[in-house]
This record gives structure tokens, sequence and C-alpha cells, in this order.
């Protein structure tokens, strides 16, 4: 006798359901555990960055669902193209340079706050995001940047999504900063360059990064008591010598210019150029602050490709960079397998 969707069997009503009956009536028969969502916290690193993509095909093939990105600089553009269904064409497009087209797409001018104006990066990421925003994505995004003036570390978790990438990969001096409501932003790498406490904070249970910078040989430590007084002592002996020296008679030549002093050679330990410069300092900023960073919110696994080797703006190695990529993540996925059954919580 059926009664209000209910079973009456023997006197004792039980549910009854497409799959049969579950249980008496008042006492459900309790429902499977909840899946721990995972968060991918993508790190910033230039053209390191392509080894994001290794992670995540090796992620996919394992069967391990990503429910939250959130990436900065380089990451994000890779995580927004994952959360896009557009991973397949930004592989396709890393492996298609070479150092001519890379320094192709660089748009150089002089009248900016930056080096490049992104004008031409910005038409490729159009050309496979389109319209796409932040909220419509089938899992939750969010691109980190960094206010100029405050230092601001903001969360882009709505509107353009392409406008959120590029405000995020954004470095200082040699990208424009990019205006979104009302707020100049730039590089997130300057505040949080992997942002594993927005993945945390977004509704990850168990949280993954990719750290670009986990195999730098910058470890910096504290030289104490440093001074010039080694300098100073060798100037003065050299000044002694020269004062010891019998003075030579000085020639006024009547034709020709007098002998040129010989230059100095350089010093062997100088820094090479602005490039290099630039290049040390942003290493140096990256591993100090990304190591504050996850000392203070540590992820339950750090996927470290080993990235010693590969340049800042090396883009044109893409193949080799992924290929780093999923041998890092190949090695963590015990780990990871083991983190995510163990985060499962009852409903």
């Amino acid at each position: 006798m059926m009664w209000d969707g209910i079973a009456l069997f023997s006197g004792a009503p039980v549910r009854r359901s497409a799959d049969g009956v579950l249980g008496a009536a008042g006492a459900p028969e309790p429902e499977p555990p909840r899946r721990a969502k995972v968060g991918l916290a993508l790190g910033g690193g230039a053209a390191r960055g392509w080894s994001h993509i290794g992670a995540i095909e090796v992620l996919q093939e394992a069967g391990i669902p990503i429910d939250v990105v959130a990436g900065c600089s380089i990451g994000a553009a890779v995580g927004a193209c994952h959360a896009a269904g557009k991973l397949g064409e930004l592989r396709e497009f890393a492996l298609s340079l070479t150092k001519r087209r890379v320094m192709g797409l660089l748009d150089f001018h002089i009248s900016g706050s930056g080096l490049i104006a992104g004008e031409r990066l910005r038409r490729l990421l159009e050309r496979d995001l389109g319209s796409c925003r932040i909220e419509d994505l089938p899992l939750t995004f969010a691109a980190v940047a960094t206010e100029l003036g405050t230092g601001h570390e903001i969360w882009l978790t709505r509107g353009g999504l392409v406008e959120a990438v590029r405000a995020s990969y954004a470095l200082p001096g040699i990208f424009d900063p990019v205006k979104i409501a009302g707020r100049w932003l730039m590089d997130g790498a300057l505040v949080n360059p992997v942002p594993v406490t927005a993945a945390r904070a977004l509704g990850a249970d168990v949280v993954l990064c990719v750290n670009l910078n986990g195999d730098m040989r910058v470890r910096g430590t504290v030289i104490q008591s440093h001074g010039a007084e080694g300098a100073d002592a060798v100037m003065e002996a050299a000044a002694e010598a020269a004062a010891a020296m019998p003075e030579e008679p000085r020639r006024w030549p009547l034709i020709g210019a007098r002998r040129p002093r010989p230059k100095p050679r350089p010093d062997a330990g100088a820094p090479s150029g602005i490039a290099s410069v630039m290049v040390d300092a942003f290493n140096i900023t990256q591993d100090r602050i990304s190591r504050s960073r996850l000392a203070g919110d540590p992820p339950d696994v750090m996927i470290n490709p080993k990235l010693a080797q590969m340049g800042l703006f090396e883009f044109h190695r893409a193949e080799e960079c992924i290929e780093l990529g999923r041998q890092a993540t190949r090695r963590m996925l015990p780990e990871i397998h083991e983190m995510i059954a163990a985060a499962v919580t009852p409903v």
C-alpha cells in the first residue's frame, strides 16, 4: 500500500527511491561522504610557468579533480586557460614559440610606465578566452594582483578574465599596469608569489601548489659585520706605494697627445648588465617572499619542478619546461592521493 511516497510493508513504513528501499521512515540511510574540494595554487615565475601545464595534465590523467584555482602572474594565465577549457590551445601556443616569435610578441614603447605595452599579448588572450567572465567559469578562480601605490593584495574573482590575467602578470617596469574598477594593478608576485592563502579561502579542503622557485639556488642568509675595512686597507697600501715612487718629470709635447692611461679592467664579479640585475633581483624577491608566505600558510602538498637551469624569459623552452612540471607532479601523486583521501568528510 502506498501513502505519501512511502511504501508500507508488514506495518513498517520504509522510504523507497528509484534505487530501491533506503531505510525506515524517519531514519534515512546516511549519505556517502563528501568528496574533498581540491584547490590548486599556481605560482609566478615568467617562462618557468609553462611547467604548470605539465602539472595540470598529470593531475587530470590521475583523475584528480580541480575545484579551485588561484593563480599569480604566469600562474594566473595558465590557470585561466585551464578553467576556461583552453589548456590544450595554450599548450600548442607554448610549443610553437621560438626566440624570434617571442620577440615578435613584444610591442616595445617608451611613452608608458613599462617597456612593453602588452597589446599583442592581450589580443592573443582574447582570441582564446574571448569575453569570458570569471564568475561564469565552471570552477572557482582567482587571479592575484598588487595595487599600485598601496601594495594591497587584490583577488580578482569577478569580471573579465582577460583583464584579470593581464593585471596579474603586469611585471613592474616591463608591462604597463592595468586599471580595473578604479585601481591600477600590477604583478601579484610582489605580494603573494604562490597564492595558497587564496585557494584555501575560496573553499579548497586540500591545497596543492606548484612553486616555480622551489629549486632556485638563491638561499639568502645574513652576513654580519660586513664593511669596507678590507677595501680601505688595500687603498691605503696602494697610496703608500705610489708616494714612494720617484715622480716622473712632466712633459709637454708639442705634437701629439699624451699617452692615454690604460682603462681599469672591469671587476670579474660585477653585474653584466641591466637585464642580469633585473633577473637576479626578481629571483631574490620571489624566493624571499615565497618562503615567508608558504611558512605562514603551507600547502597540503607542494610540487617543486626542477627549474634552476630555466631562464625567466626563455619562453621558447616550453617543451622542456612542461616535461619538468609533469615529472615533479608524478613524483608527488602518492602524497596527493593520500591527502585527498584523508580529507574526505561525512556529510
